[in-house]
């Protein structure tokens, strides 16, 4: 159900907005995605259905007159209001449908299908002119028609994925990238362990000498069965801290890999900008998890950290990144944006990518 509606706004020619709000404005007309996330988890009490300007816009309507329709999740998720009218007596929807019709199907699939999911209501809400989204759609009311009961489920399959794709994205709030310039490699460690087993034994060797033992080598002193006995834990110990560095700065490194590919979806699949949607596309443009790995090594990265054991979890993570990397999809999203001299190898990675993810999902069955 959709919730109540909000109180008519002041009657003001101008809404008065505080820093907060303002602030919360600016993030959104940019399409800074993380930064708006990060300020509405700080600012839970913040209230996001005020409105501004001489338009008496929300944020929600200017996201969706922006085309921003992974802020637009984020905005529904923190309760925007998909009834609130401006000035013109506009709902969100009525932009939302405004934009569908000038950009086709997969604005209509970015804005209006979440709206409308969210409140079905708002179909058939009048703006002031007494038009509603609904007799705005009735030109493009074709793209929803005529769809069989599986194609319908995968496309509400990779919706609901990608919407949680992009609302889950930050999980990986770290910063692991650092390099630390003094960190003790393998070939390091055997070098320094083998010069202080060296030192040792010359160090026995001089005491022997000193003590007048010429002749034959005596039979080892209890002293000197408990220094080499020192020194092999010694070893072991060492042998062991370094294995447990090395797991951790591997652990660093997979984690760091992942949130760089999770940053570079984000920022090539999102829309955030007007100047992303017309941008040119190269291989190396791509937020590949791997950019020079193997297909199994790029499965690897988004996949990591899950387990496996775990099917349901795994399952739900399979499939917000088949959602991510099906073929069609992507090509409904970047399809224009490919460099002509790249596109076929782009593709072809694309569906290897997606291939594999289906293998792995038909085996949990």
């Amino acid at each position: 159900n959709c919730p109540p509606p909000p109180p008519p706004p002041p009657s003001s020619k101008y809404v008065l907005m505080n820093r907060k709000q303002k602030k919360t404005i600016r993030y959104v007309e940019e399409g800074s995605y993380t930064k708006l996330k990060s300020y509405l988890r700080k600012h839970s009490d913040l209230d996001i259905n005020f409105s501004q300007g001489k338009k008496r816009r929300t944020p929600l309507h200017v996201a969706c007159s922006l085309g921003h329709d992974v802020i637009l999740l984020l905005l529904l998720k923190h309760g925007a209001d998909v009834l609130q009218k401006d000035k013109k007596g506009d709902t969100p929807l009525h932009i939302a449908a405004e934009q569908a019709l000038i950009n086709g199907k997969i604005v209509y699939d970015d804005l209006v299908v979440p709206l409308k999911r969210r409140c079905p209501e708002a179909m058939v809400s009048p703006n002031n002119a007494g038009i509603t989204p609904q007799d705005l759609l009735q030109g493009i009311n074709h793209i929803s028609e005529n769809k069989d009961d599986e194609q319908e489920w995968q496309e509400k399959l990779f919706g609901e994925c990608q919407d949680e794709f992009f609302e889950t994205f930050g999980q990986y709030d770290a910063d692991y990238l650092f390099e630390d310039t003094d960190e003790e490699d393998f070939q390091d460690w055997a070098d320094r362990i083998r010069q202080e087993y060296i030192n040792k034994q010359n160090a026995n060797a001089q005491r022997l000498a000193s003590s007048g033992s010429h002749g034959k080598r005596k039979k080892k002193t209890e002293e000197e069965e408990r220094a080499n006995r020192e020194m092999h834990e010694k070893l072991q110990r060492e042998h062991e801290e370094y294995l447990a560095r090395a797991a951790q700065k591997a652990e660093e490194t997979h984690l760091s890999k992942k949130r760089r590919y999770e940053e570079r979806c984000v920022a090539t699949f999102s829309k955030d900008t007007a100047s992303t949607a017309t941008t040119k596309l190269g291989y190396c443009d791509i937020p590949w998890p791997a950019p020079k790995g193997s297909v199994n090594e790029m499965v690897n990265v988004m996949l990591h950290g899950a387990d496996r054991k775990d099917v349901p979890v795994f399952r739900k993570l399979l499939r917000r990144q088949q959602a991510v990397w099906h073929p069609d999809r992507f090509a409904q999203r970047c399809g224009a944006r490919l460099e002509e001299r790249d596109k076929q190898k782009i593709l072809d990675t694309v569906t290897a990518l997606s291939q594999e993810l289906n293998r792995l999902a038909q085996s949990l069955r």
